[in-house]
């Protein structure tokens, strides 16, 4: 596992970029898994303006999310479609056709994420998986547990997530309980991972990922049994690293 040390989210967001601004380049259709939440915003702001400036092309690229609320509709402004359209595909040269992002009002949840699984492998598979992590070591929505899901799967959220995530609703009772998301198994067979991490709230998590100790209760930690894995971190959240 590599540890990139930055000064703050401005490095971090930066550094990120440019690891997949250089995997663009070097594989012009690359297949790449991307996250929402705050933490990925600075770097797709950054890919932006790679995009606008010519540096890297997007038109060949094709994407998966990792998540989606469940149920949720897209034009909803909370909705992670809404999220990514707005903040990132709405400014770039991407074909619409080759977004994949799960669909939070499908008939047949179960359905959804197996077809999720299986547009991924027609794909040949996930080249770079950018990933950020909860307070509680989440990935993706796949939350501490007494186990983990490898597949693509719909999921309850936890008590401590859907209070995180409720500074972005009106009020806590209108955060989903549910998401679909890639399983820790999805995630595991991309080629390469990043992982963001920013802010000390992060920190307890962050030292637990990189003690190399593998726990189902921080999902992060079973990035240890990946080969091809870069930790891109601020000072804040390495407080508790020495």
């Amino acid at each position: 596992m590599k540890l990139i040390k930055c000064k703050d989210y401005n490095e971090v967001s930066a550094a990120a970029a440019n690891i997949t601004a250089a995997q663009i380049k070097e594989k012009p259709g690359s297949v790449l898994g991307l996250p929402t939440g705050s933490t990925p915003l600075g770097m797709y702001k950054k890919l932006i303006e790679m995009n606008k400036s010519g540096e890297i092309d997007f038109s060949p690229v094709i994407t998966f999310n990792l998540d989606e609320y469940y149920p949720i509709s897209a034009d909803n402004d909370q909705s992670y479609y809404y999220f990514m359209h707005k903040n990132f595909f709405d400014h770039i040269n991407i074909n619409t056709q080759n977004i994949h992002i799960l669909n939070g009002e499908a008939d047949d949840p179960e359905r959804e994420c197996g077809d999720y699984e299986a547009m991924i492998e027609n794909a040949g598979g996930i080249d770079l998986q950018v990933l950020g992590i909860g307070q509680n070591g989440h990935i993706g929505f796949n939350e501490p547990d007494d186990f983990l899901i490898s597949a693509t799967h719909k999921t309850h959220l936890t008590e401590s997530t859907v209070k995180a995530n409720s500074r972005f609703f009106s009020s806590i009772d209108e955060v989903p309980i549910y998401a679909l998301t890639m399983g820790v198994g999805s995630i595991l067979k991309a080629k390469k991972i990043i992982i963001l991490i920013s802010g000390k709230e992060k920190a307890e998590a962050l030292k637990q990922l990189l003690s190399g100790k593998i726990t189902t209760k921080n999902p992060s930690t079973m990035l240890n049994m990946h080969r091809d894995v870069t930790v891109i971190a601020d000072e804040e959240a390495l407080e508790l690293i020495k």
